[in-house]
């Protein structure tokens, strides 16, 4: 297992340890306690808890699926010389003129306002699998945006990526 494997699988176990201990332990006391006020059918707390308690199980569900994927996940696999999974890419914004920057990251790691992006956002997956100098067309909720591949930096040329 590498260093962003070993990191995104962290992040989801942390995720799954504290909503398993508020379904085992908050929600059954907030459930008690709104029981305890009576009437349940115009019970706002009750109703909330049990709205919580839906949420909660259906993201776990989410999460402990997610956990099963990442260890699917073989980065070996990904391409040298074009965008993949952890790839740091430069581009041009054609009509614009500027450049940006980008990392291709898990939907968990994505932070849009850090650069780091999604490789199933609309702008990672036009990303995918292209090489310096492509021309990339990405509809966007801005309307379609072109960008040229100025520069890529790949998860094997990141060497905190790489297992040990």
């Amino acid at each position: 297992m590498n260093n962003a494997e070993a990191r995104i699988r962290r992040k989801l176990e942390e995720e799954i340890r504290l909503i398993e201990h508020e379904l085992k332990n908050e929600l059954p006391k907030e459930l008690m306690k709104a029981r305890a006020h009576g009437d349940l059918s115009e019970n706002s707390e009750y109703k909330y808890a049990k709205e919580r308690q839906s949420y909660l199980s259906a993201r776990l569900s989410q999460l402990q699926k997610r956990l099963a994927n990442v260890s699917l996940l073989n980065l070996n696999n990904l391409p040298r010389d074009r965008v993949g999974y952890g790839s740091q890419v430069r581009l041009l914004d054609i009509e614009k003129g500027t450049e940006v920057a980008y990392k291709l990251v898990t939907s968990e790691e994505a932070d849009a306002a850090q650069g780091l992006i999604s490789t199933t956002s609309p702008i990672g997956r036009a990303l995918l699998g292209r090489a310096v100098g492509d021309e990339v067309r990405v509809q966007t909720p801005g309307g379609l945006k072109r960008f040229e591949i100025v520069s890529l930096r790949t998860i094997y040329d990141d060497p905190e990526l790489q297992g040990p």
